[in-house]
């Protein structure tokens, strides 16, 4: 089956703590249904020091499921996403507005 959403896409969050905030999918994990958004389920890692990099506390993006995401539309909307027939390509288009993407 065709990905929803796609690395690169600008999204959303519907749940979660991060409720409302917005991003970009930096990288997706279709087997675990996840996705990496940059700025949204920020982890704060503790790290010791070594002779390569400095300790401290680092701040990663953790993986947020995909049902807790929507793909903003061209009016900055949240929207789903279909699939239709353009000629002999596939395409996704915004349920709202009909736009292709």
């Amino acid at each position: 089956m065709a990905a929803k959403l796609k690395k690169g896409d600008k999204v959303v969050v519907l749940a979660g703590k991060d409720k409302g905030k917005q991003g970009e999918i930096t990288s997706v994990a279709p087997k675990d249904n996840k996705a990496v958004v940059e700025g949204i389920n920020i982890a704060i890692r503790h790290t010791k020091q070594s002779q390569t990099s400095q300790g401290g506390r680092i701040a990663k993006a953790m993986p947020i499921d995909l049902s807790n995401l929507a793909l903003i539309d061209a009016n900055g909307k949240a929207t789903r996403v279909g699939f239709r027939m353009d000629g002999d390509k596939k395409v996704r288009f915004a349920k709202t507005t009909g736009d292709a993407i």
